[in-house]
């Protein structure tokens, strides 16, 4: 029965090696599952005779299974399937204080039979492509932060579409992908809306935007949209060792790093935030709302973004879904 469910396709012209690609096809099939616990696999001499290939590349490929305890032998009976655990690839830009309310709601939501690799490609192209390359076929479902890269399209076209969820950020996105993403434009610019009674108190806004941020430009062009539309006065600094907090002036910062220079000039000048000065920061964290006396911020909720994923795996369902954008006021603004 099993055999007859599991059909084995060899593709002897492809580059990925023959021992791989049954790898993946028993991976595969236990996603799908058209394998299960306790299930028994073709024998060596079934797959040489229906595929063509060697015994070496068939023992090959069960040993790499065992190993990664996918399969169990049994002496003179045959291999196994050894459980029913799904492994799943988080795939992360940088580990960072709202990064990890992202990784805890997805864990704390996720089925238990499921274990989350978690992996960062520090938005480095090569590491990106090197990660996703190497785990073609070997995880159920892949969870993916892109970035602006030319060649992240086409690398994640290579991951079948019904496995695949984009999260945070829609660049590089296609229309059938499953995505959970944040908007860094329109709902950027309407959140600013609600924080225009408190900007109109300082003489000037300036959207620290440091060189080495990766946050989308397009809040840049909604930011400058946004102050012409309501004549506010406004500066977007990028050289972080220029930034000297002024009197009366409010300011946004996509960077945490900033925020510490902020509070540190405000200290060194006796500047109180949300009276003499005023601070807008982009992404919630734990901590924002007791440093000080609370951080304002702009930000979308992690902890839904991180659910709705593990809702993407634990249900295998399609996906595509906009996470809203708030504007929490606190002491600082």
């Amino acid at each position: 029965m099993v055999e007859e469910l599991f059909v084995l396709t060899i593709n002897h012209n492809s580059d990925i090696p023959k021992y791989q690609q049954l790898v993946n096809a028993v991976n595969n099939a236990i996603s799908e599952n058209l394998l299960q616990k306790g299930d028994a696999l073709p024998s060596v001499n079934n797959i040489c005779n229906t595929t063509k290939l060697s015994r070496d590349t068939v023992f090959k490929a069960y040993t790499i299974l065992k190993e990664n305890g996918i399969i169990e032998s049994v002496p003179n009976k045959g291999y196994y399937i050894a459980n029913e655990t799904q492994k799943v690839l988080l795939l992360l830009d940088t580990f960072k204080a709202y990064k990890e309310v992202v990784y805890h709601s997805f864990i704390n939501n996720i089925s238990q039979n499921t274990i989350v690799d978690l992996q960062f490609h520090h938005y480095n192209i090569d590491n990106f492509k090197t990660i996703l390359n190497n785990s073609k076929g070997k995880y159920y479902k892949y969870i993916v932060m892109p970035f602006d890269n030319k060649e992240v399209a086409s690398t994640l076209s290579d991951i079948d579409n019904n496995k695949l969820l984009l999260i945070d950020w829609s660049v590089n996105s296609k229309n059938h992908n499953n995505y959970i993403f944040q908007d860094f434009g329109i709902a950027f610019y309407n959140t600013l809306k609600n924080a225009l009674h408190v900007f109109k108190k300082y003489k000037k806004l300036v959207f620290l935007y440091p060189t080495y941020t990766y946050h989308p430009k397009e809040t840049l062009t909604y930011f400058k949209k946004y102050c012409k539309e309501f004549n506010l006065e406004y500066e977007i600094e990028t050289n972080p060792t220029k930034f000297y907090v002024e009197n009366n002036v409010a300011y946004l910062s996509t960077s945490d790093r900033m925020l510490g220079s902020f509070l540190e000039q405000c200290r060194a000048q006796d500047f109180e935030p949300g009276k003499d000065v005023g601070f807008l920061s982009y992404n919630d964290t734990p901590m924002k709302k007791f440093i000080y006396k609370g951080i304002s911020v702009i930000s979308t909720d992690f902890a839904e973004l991180g659910a709705k994923a593990a809702e993407f795996v634990n249900q295998d369902t399609t996906i595509q879904h906009y996470v809203p954008t708030k504007l929490i006021l606190r002491e600082s603004l």
